[in-house]
């Protein structure tokens, strides 16, 4: 073993002293530090868990049809002269839209009236015949077949006289269907065929006209939406309108609200056997033709209320491993996690079907740096203020939420 002087052992004596003192103090140090630095109590926003009955809409999407879609069609063979009509254009009913060639059909005509003129004549020297031979016969100067022969001949001549008759109103009908009318006021097509045309029963379809008030809105509904409807209606989940008499609104492609709304006139009996879905469609009006048949809208069902039920900004509720959950503030300020069970979500907010009741003191901003038993300080949560309870966002929170974590870790290091 070495020795060392006395002088040399004394100095590193003295230097270790001066060590275990420093490190002494410097542990004081940090652990005043770290006591004076202790965070303080986190500030929370808080709302009260309250029952009400809340009324809810539900939106599709959805489709325009006209409420009567008529095909104008030919209905002799022809030429076809001009159209008469602006495409695109509103007609009115009763509306001349094409004429076509009348003159062989006028020609028809005056053969017709002709032919019944004949048979009318035809029938005057029958009846006259029969009037001669009647009393002939009962003076025995002609036979009972020269009678019944004088009366058949006159009812031929009669009934031939109706089938004339029959064949002027057929002319006339022929004739008339040349200046070709629209059977309803609506929005008209553009012309099939053009002018000069000859149209028979191949090609005779020469345009269309949509009736445009009203107009129908029709929307589906999967079957899942529909067995989700029918449980919450049994559990007591959902109230609907009287008979199931929905106010249908109508938003537009820009969001806005169409400024009529409606009511559910048809339901398809039978699922769609392609898509699994259920055709509803309501009826609206559309007094200046807002609404054109084939645009794509939004419908919303408004009518439905949820009863008792429990509302919190989406905000309020997390997401962990286990499911969504919430904060509630007990009457010591101390936080507990509280798993919830969410339901739909009703524009900001979100409805909670189980796990809160009535009262409870549930944490809205401030809930990310929040761990199951500390206390919290609590001010009340003002709606009016926007997406944050001080008019910051959900993003703005976050941001602020580390930043706080990182002071602490800061200060316990």
């Amino acid at each position: 073993m070495e020795h060392r002087p006395r002088h040399e052992r004394a100095g590193i004596n003295a230097l270790t002293a001066v060590i275990i003192v420093a490190a002494s103090f410097l542990l004081l140090t940090c652990g005043g530090e770290k006591k004076a630095a202790a965070p303080p109590q986190p500030i929370v926003t808080v709302m009260e868990v309250a029952q009400k009955d809340v009324p809810v809409s539900f939106e599709y999407v959805a489709q325009t049809q006209s409420s009567h879609l008529v095909n104008i069609q030919a209905r002799v063979s022809g030429f076809l002269d001009r159209r008469m009509y602006t495409e695109g254009a509103l007609v009115k009913e009763g509306q001349v839209l094409f004429l076509m060639d009348a003159k062989p059909f006028q020609v028809q005509l005056d053969q017709a009236r002709a032919a019944l003129v004949k048979q009318e004549a035809a029938l005057e020297m029958a009846r006259l015949n029969l009037a001669r031979t009647k009393p002939l016969t009962e003076q025995n100067a002609l036979s009972q077949k020269d009678l019944d022969d004088a009366t058949g001949h006159y009812q031929s001549a009669a009934a031939a006289v109706e089938q004339a008759k029959a064949e002027v109103e057929t002319a006339k009908l022929n004739l008339s269907y040349t200046t070709i009318t629209s059977p309803v006021t609506g929005v008209s097509s553009s012309a099939i065929q053009t002018d000069g045309t000859y149209i028979s029963a191949q090609n005779s379809l020469l345009t269309t006209v949509a009736v445009l008030s009203p107009i129908w809105v029709n929307f589906s509904i999967s079957e899942n939406e529909m067995q989700r409807y029918r449980d919450e209606l049994s559990r007591g989940l959902l109230r609907a309108p009287r008979d199931e008499n929905y106010e249908i609104e109508i938003i537009l492609v820009d969001g806005s609200v169409y400024p009529h709304s409606g009511r559910i006139t048809f339901a398809e009996p039978s699922y769609s056997a392609q898509t699994g879905t259920f055709l509803l469609r309501a009826t609206v009006e559309n007094p200046k033709g807002l609404l054109r048949p084939n645009q794509y809208v939004r419908a919303r069902l408004k009518g439905a209320i949820r009863p008792n039920a429990i509302l919190l900004p989406q905000r309020a509720v997390q997401q962990g491993s286990k499911g969504h959950f919430v904060w509630v503030v007990g009457n010591d300020g101390k936080v507990e996690q509280r798993p919830v069970a969410v339901g739909q979500w009703h524009g900001y907010d979100w409805f909670i079907s189980e796990g809160l009741r009535s009262g409870e003191q549930i944490v809205v901003d401030g809930g990310l740096t929040l761990r199951p038993g500390i206390t919290v300080s609590v001010k009340p949560y003002d709606a009016g203020k926007g997406p944050g309870a001080d008019g910051i966002s959900q993003k703005e929170e976050a941001a602020k939420g580390g930043e706080q974590v990182k002071r602490v870790l800061k200060v316990l290091h």
